[in-house]
Formats: C-alpha cells, sequence, structure tokens
C-alpha cells in the first residue's frame, strides 16, 4: 500500500482552488462546502502543517465570498436535491431529513418545499414511484408471491419513510395504474 501524500499548508488560495475544485464537480451547500475544506484544514493541523482556529477563520472568509459571489446559492440546490429525491420517490419528510444532514437552512428548506408544491410532487406520487422502483405491491415480479411478501413490502414503505395507511393502499392495490387508491 502506498503511503499517504502530506497534506498541503491550507493556505487562502489552496483552499479557494479547491472548493472551486470541489463546485465544478459536486452541487453543494455552503456548510457542505465548509465541512469539505475544514477536513483539508483539520488534516493539516493533525500533522502540525497549520493552526486549525486560522484555517477555521479562512474557511468561513471563503464561503461568505462564495456566497456572495452566487457560486454557492443553498436556496437553488436544496430546490434542485429536493426535486431529485422526489423523482427518486422520497416523501417529504424524508426529502426535508437529507437536506437538513447536507447542512440547508430552514429558508431554503421552505423554498425546496414551494417547488415541489409547484411541481405536483406529493407523499403519494413519491409512494407509487418508490413502489415501481423497488417492485413492491402491484408491481411484484411474481403475482403469486405477492401476498407472501406483503409484510416485507410494507416494511419497505416504512423504512422509506411513508406512512403506514399510504403504504397499505399502495402494497395492496390491484393494479399499478390504480393511483386512486
Amino acid at each position: 500500500m502506498k503511503p499517504r501524500k502530506p497534506p498541503r499548508i491550507p493556505t487562502p488560495a489552496y483552499l479557494e482552488k479547491a472548493a472551486l475544485h470541489y463546485l465544478e464537480r459536486y452541487a453543494a451547500s455552503a456548510e457542505g462546502v465548509r465541512r469539505v475544506l475544514m477536513r483539508k484544514v483539520d488534516r493539516a493541523a493533525r500533522e502540525g502543517l497549520a493552526d486549525r482556529a486560522q484555517g477555521a477563520a479562512d474557511v468561513a472568509a471563503l464561503v461568505e465570498k462564495l456566497v456572495a459571489r452566487k457560486l454557492i446559492d443553498d436556496a437553488r440546490f436544496a430546490e434542485g436535491r429536493a426535486l431529485s429525491l422526489a423523482r427518486r420517490g422520497l416523501p417529504r419528510g424524508r426529502i426535508g431529513q437529507r437536506l437538513k444532514i447536507k447542512g440547508v437552512a430552514t429558508e431554503a428548506l421552505d423554498k425546496a418545499f414551494a417547488a415541489l408544491d409547484e411541481a405536483g410532487a406529493t407523499d403519494r406520487a413519491a409512494a407509487w414511484l418508490f413502489a415501481k422502483r423497488k417492485r413492491l405491491g402491484p408491481f411484484c415480479a411474481d403475482p403469486a408471491l405477492r401476498a407472501q411478501r406483503r409484510l416485507k413490502h410494507l416494511g419497505a414503505m416504512a423504512r422509506a419513510g411513508f406512512d403506514g395507511e399510504l403504504a397499505r393502499r399502495i402494497v395492496d392495490a390491484q393494479t399499478g395504474d390504480d393511483n386512486d387508491a
């Protein structure tokens, strides 16, 4: 196994280059960029190459600068991520959890949920998408085993964050196009 390269000294110029490189590759919230840069600072501080307090101040100033230059926009990030997760079939509660983990503020969450409302993304529609993607209920690959797997299907829906009544209606629906269930 190759030995790991020593960390670079986290100068403001290096941190800015690292942040811009990260933003070229990934959509991120301000908190997400701060976490990435702080990992670099922490690694350099553990090796004795930097002062953590000074690095934290440099990171905070850089994140503010990137927000001011509109290179980081939490509301836009949250909106795009929320729509993406809704297309995957996740309920609003789970979408909110994921965005909070990413460090999105409450105001940006509200804008993201407003965008979901405009797009017509409801928990019911997400439940149908989730069931279809995971082949649950009426989308079960083997209809003969559907009754035996009912509890497993309900468990999968519950773990995904759907409430019990909605999960039962989806899993017990007769056909996959029965969206009124």
